[in-house]
């Protein structure tokens, strides 16, 4: 174990997991779906969006980037973290990843989650899935903590600065300039938001804060001002939940509507071009666009960018210097200031089932 890094001697990147191959794809959404009464035709239909792809979400093979990436950048400082990868719902699962990292004598795992705001399919779920996959592991099993909320860590935003202002390069010349800012996100259901955080809203007021920091470092970089704003994609609630809007699709025919000559849809909700990037906005959405004869790009997400992997080592030696009663240098940009590194008790109750609060660890 390194010192900078003690006391973790394990790295673990936490994912939702995606199918990989046409026989994966039903298994994978009946995992994702398990308890919550979704009819078997809705997942017939989202099927057909995978299947669209061959069956296969991008998700993985961008885990596996990004991992190597993490291996280098520890290796060329000198970190000796082994780096573990384990997802919520398809192999490699968090339950045989959490038992391969007990198995190597590994005590103190530190993990990252692909999901860098508050809520409770963003941060609290994941945590139950971990407690549920050490609980089998008894004495033997790893204390497992993760790394505070990124969003607003400069590495996270420098990386989608630059993609944005690339985007805004591909729109014609005569309308780069008037280009609306479009940052987009998963939709979850409006009583989620209100729970988020310890003080509710944190889902939308975090990226809220991500899409003026975006839109301020576009105009440093560039001098124009543009206009900006958050929308929604990915909803699969019942139709009569109120979910947080509007939709990707439906602002798209707004500005249109407006005269909006251009815009770029960011990403900001998510780390990797998976799925719903894929299908919600480079499929669908950019459809809708062509159909309104309006012009579109879309930002690239952050994925392996070099300032992400960097922020990610310089937020696991935080939390290490945390851990060891140090006060160690805690970046973030914009008004939110940093996340807390332990949830509070009442922090994004799962309203499915609040025993299982109890559950979530640190």
């Amino acid at each position: 174990m390194n010192n900078a890094t003690a006391p973790y001697d394990a790295f673990l990147l936490v994912s939702f997991g995606g199918p990989e191959g046409p026989d994966d794809v039903l298994p994978f959404l009946e995992n994702v779906t398990r308890g919550r009464g979704i009819p078997r035709e809705r997942l017939l239909a989202v099927a057909e969006h995978y299947l669209g792809f061959g069956g296969v979400s991008p998700i993985n093979a961008q885990n596996r980037a990004l991992v190597a990436a993490l291996e280098a950048e520890f290796a060329a400082h000198g970190l000796d973290l082994p780096v573990y990868w384990g997802s919520r719902n398809w192999a490699p699962y968090l339950t045989d990843e959490l038992a391969r990292i007990a198995a190597d004598g590994r005590h103190r795992v530190l993990a990252l989650l692909t999901s860098a705001y508050s809520s409770y399919s963003g941060c609290r779920q994941y945590r139950e899935n971990l407690a549920d996959a050490v609980a089998p592991l008894g004495d033997g099993a790893p204390v497992v903590d993760r790394i505070r909320h990124y969003f607003n860590h400069p590495g996270f935003v420098s990386a989608m600065v630059d993609a944005t202002v690339t985007a805004l390069t591909e729109l014609p010349a005569g309308v780069r300039g008037d280009g609306r800012l479009v940052f987009v996100t998963h939709s979850v259901p409006t009583s989620m938001d209100d729970g988020s955080g310890p003080d509710g809203n944190a889902y939308s007021s975090q990226h809220r804060d991500v899409a003026r920091l975006v839109t301020a470092g576009v105009a440093a970089a560039t001098g124009v001002d543009h206009d900006l704003d958050l929308v929604y994609c990915s909803r699969s609630g019942a139709p009569g939940q109120p979910w947080l809007e509007p939709d990707v699709n439906d602002h798209l025919e707004a500005l249109a509507g407006e005269g909006v000559p251009a815009a770029v849809l960011v990403p900001i909700g998510f780390v990797s071009d998976h799925m719903e990037v894929k299908f919600d906005l480079d499929t669908e959405a950019l459809a809708t666009a062509r159909r309104l004869g309006l012009p579109v790009s879309r930002a690239a997400t952050v994925g392996t960018d070099p300032r992400f992997v960097t922020a990610v080592r310089e937020l696991v030696l935080e939390r290490a210097a945390v851990v060891r009663g140090e006060q160690p240098q805690r970046p973030a940009l914009g008004e939110l200031g940093p996340s807390h590194d332990l949830c509070p008790a009442g922090c994004c109750p799962n309203a499915r089932d609040a025993d299982r609060r109890a559950l979530c660890g640190a």
